[in-house]
């Protein structure tokens, strides 16, 4: 079996306590975890949820990021990813500073037509190309929008927001992702569009979600349905409510409100049984397919390993459920054969979302610790799960 280095979480999980000056009893009882698995994750004997990171980073007083490791500097500088994050965080910063005059814009449909694609490739997994792409986009629209005025070039300038915080996100950079969504919001008033700003600010609880301040992502989501509600009842409106009741969903799972989680997903199935797929509103995959993914998803979160992988059996995705969302299945059943003891399933499905997605699996704490998982379970190692782990760094 391979040698783990020391660079995990459990082993930065062991930094921060003692920087901290605590014992692993004293931060045991600072979360709702037991002490022995506190002592599995720290020694690397058991691999750390999502949750588990995230209540120890609240006890702690300190980003998620500083246990995950995240950004994986290492991997990004491998794959070419860490130069392209600078010119989208310059570009995020001339939003104030009105038309340029030297640049050359496009007209106002051929930028619009711009942010879809972008939105597009994300959705396909294609981090490089968006990353390569994103900041000449927002540069020109944001000069566009000054010069000239209209409510879709703010939109489309919304949309491309949003798109440097998915890019961020997925590579890691918590930080820039929250600059993405001050800008988005600052773009989406201008165009005002209540479902850009319910968009917002579902996404904003999906921040707080990872970083488990779990009230605030309830409140974020409630204010998402406040200001959805000042939209007309139309399809667009009621695809952004229904993905806020998803993202409701896995706030609830995460913090054990079983009956909260079920009402959210049932208000979901309703309006997606009545407007179907509508993975065309603003590129967030909503209808009864996602619904299908979020019920798995919160199981996960509930730890409930074994109705997850009943559940995900059951699924037949259709070829409409953009490959994010496929390969972010992928990863949950592959945690889920994992902790139920169906090793060999778990490596194929973590194999499968390598094929669909690499970058965005590379870079997927919950693929990190996954894999990290089945190393310490084998006895032997098969070829297939070392070049997996070496892949990942680990």
């Amino acid at each position: 079996m391979p040698r783990l280095d020391d660079n995990h979480t459990g082993t930065r999980i062991k930094e921060q306590r003692k920087l901290a000056r605590l014992t692993q009893k004293q931060l045991s009882a600072r979360i709702p975890y037991s002490y022995s698995l506190l002592n599995q994750v720290e020694c690397g004997a058991r691999p750390a949820t999502a949750d588990f990171v995230a209540a120890v980073a609240h006890a702690l007083r300190i980003d998620v990021t500083a246990l995950t490791g995240q950004p994986y500097v290492t991997e990004l500088q491998q794959d070419r990813l860490a130069a392209l994050v600078r010119p989208i965080r310059e570009a995020l910063d001339l939003y104030d500073l009105g038309a340029d005059p030297e640049l050359v814009v496009r007209p106002t449909n051929a930028l619009v037509t711009a942010a879809d694609d972008l939105c597009q490739l994300v959705r396909a997994t294609h981090l490089r190309k968006a990353a390569t792409a994103l900041p000449g986009v927002i540069a020109e629209l944001t000069s566009g929008a000054w010069a000239e005025p209209s409510t879709e070039a703010w939109q489309a300038l919304a949309s491309t927001y949003r798109t440097a915080h998915d890019v961020s996100v997925k590579l890691g950079y918590y930080d820039l992702s929250t600059v993405a969504l001050d800008r988005m919001e600052w773009a989406a008033q201008r165009a005002s569009d209540p479902c850009l700003a319910a968009v917002r600010q579902y996404m904003r609880a999906l921040v707080y979600f990872r970083e488990g301040e779990l009230r605030i992502g309830q409140r974020l989501i409630t204010a998402g349905h406040g200001i959805v509600g000042q939209a007309d009842d139309t399809r667009e409106a009621q695809a952004v409510t229904g993905q806020l009741h998803l993202g409701a969903s896995v706030i609830a799972a995460r913090a054990r409100e079983k009956t909260v989680l079920t009402s959210h997903i049932e208000q979901a199935g309703e309006i997606a049984s009545r407007i179907g797929d509508a993975s065309d509103v603003h590129w967030l995959s909503f209808g009864p397919a996602n619904v299908a993914l979020h019920q798995v998803s919160a199981a996960v979160e509930m730890h409930l390993y074994d109705d997850a992988l009943c559940q995900a059996r059951d699924i037949r995705l259709p070829t409409s459920v953009a490959v994010s969302r496929r390969a972010h299945f992928l990863i949950d059943r592959a945690r889920s054969e994992m902790e139920t003891g169906h090793t060999e399933a778990a490596l194929k499905s973590l194999v499968q979302a390598r094929q669909a997605a690499p970058e965005q699996t590379r870079y997927h704490p919950g693929a990190r610790e996954t894999i990290t998982g089945l190393v310490h379970m084998a006895r032997r190692t098969p070829d297939t799960l070392n070049r997996m782990a070496a892949w990942v760094g680990l």
